[in-house]
């Protein structure tokens, strides 16, 4: 018997990265999948590889509570249920000292990394709360617990998720719904490559990258790597889990390494 087989699932940013190596995997286990991105024609692409009879896909802003109700009833109508709400879509921002930082895009950050999560989850837990519970696993990262120098609103972003989540933890107990976060980083995907592009690095071999070097698993991690821990904290083998921090970073979080 696969890991979810009977469960629905929600994944906000599915188009790409993380949220499509999730879907993928979540489908493969034997759950349905409903994908929300901006992306249609990524999205699109993510369903036909996964199979119309495991996905569908909803083009939305998860900042919108309208657009949200809407994705959250098309799931219902399409599978019937929410069993688990991947709360995973977010944008890294510019990389600047605080002094230059723009505030229109440090309100776009907050916007889209906090408020869209709080939104998905005063949607999503009511839902869940009437089908007896479920998984719900929120995308924070390492500049959730530590801080990155250039990347104030990304990392207030994603410190405040962690406080989310541990209230939504709270409140969503008695009710059989389990919150946690994941905590990636590095992780081989467009928002690294931003970074890069943004802190001047050329494209090439990202194993000599100062980010992998200093990593203790000496490299970046993959989209896949990031979606097993999902795939763990969103099933049953979790049952008990809920209210957690859990990193995924290749040690990035227990120290840098020497090497240099």
């Amino acid at each position: 018997m696969s890991k979810l087989d009977g469960k629905v699932a929600i994944i906000t940013g599915g188009s790409g990265g993380i949220g499509a190596a999730a879907a993928k995997l979540f489908a493969a286990e034997g759950a349905k999948v409903m994908l929300v991105d901006l992306d249609e024609a990524s999205l699109t692409g993510v369903v036909t590889e996964i199979g119309e009879d495991k996905a569908a896909c909803s083009v939305a802003d998860v900042t919108d509570p309208a657009a949200t109700r809407h994705f959250v009833d098309a799931t219902l109508e399409r599978f019937g249920q929410v069993d688990i709400a991947l709360l995973n879509a977010g944008i890294e921002g510019n990389i600047v000292p605080i002094p230059d930082y723009p505030l229109e895009t440090f309100d776009k950050v907050i916007d889209v990394n906090v408020r869209g999560v709080f939104v998905g989850l005063q949607t999503i837990m009511p839902e869940m709360s009437k089908g007896g519970g479920g998984s719900i696993v929120i995308t924070s990262s390492t500049a959730g617990i530590r801080a990155v120098g250039g990347m104030s609103a990304y990392v207030a972003s994603k410190h405040a998720v962690i406080g989310l989540m541990r209230t939504a933890a709270m409140e969503g107990a008695a009710n059989e719904i389990r919150v946690n976060t994941i905590n990636p980083s590095p992780i081989d995907t467009r928002m690294m490559s931003s970074i890069e592009e943004q802190t001047g690095l050329p494209s090439g071999d990202r194993s000599n990258r100062p980010m992998a070097r200093h990593t203790p698993l000496q490299r970046y991690g993959e989209p896949e790597e990031v979606a097993q821990l999902m795939l763990f904290l969103s099933s049953d083998d979790s049952s008990f889990c809920t209210g957690g921090v859990y990193m995924v970073d290749g040690g990035v979080s227990a120290g840098r390494t020497a090497h240099t």
